[in-house]
């Protein structure tokens, strides 16, 4: 009774046969664990990313457009980070479009709209 009560019948080795089918279980099931790990490890890092990921700008910016002498605002609309100012310039006988940058107050783009 030195080996903790174990019949003899279980110490035997198994025949070539069973010993290839253990090999090739014990391989898959090595095999579906990594793969098990891997797929939990990309879900984990899809949540991380969408959690903790980039964030979109905050529109807390102030910055300062100088207006043509005598223009007044009619229209703007925005877009992303532009603005487009639609102005009305002396005495309202012509308009301009001024497309800008919201954040540096950078004018993109102007154009003159005459009436005929």
């Amino acid at each position: 009774m030195g080996r903790g009560g174990f019949d003899e019948d279980e110490e035997k080795p198994l025949d070539p046969a069973a010993e290839r089918l253990r090999r090739k279980m014990i391989r898959l099931l090595a095999v579906s664990i990594g793969t098990m790990l891997v797929a939990v490890m990309a879900v984990l890092g899809a949540v991380v990313y969408k959690v903790a990921g980039p964030r979109q700008p905050t529109a807390a910016t102030a910055a300062t457009l100088d207006l043509p002498a005598g223009a007044s605002v009619e229209d703007m609309a925005l877009s992303g980070g532009e603005a487009l100012l639609r102005l009305r310039l002396r005495e309202g006988e012509r308009e301009r479009l001024l497309r800008v940058d919201i954040a540096t107050g950078r004018v993109l783009g102007t154009l003159d709209l005459r009436r005929p």
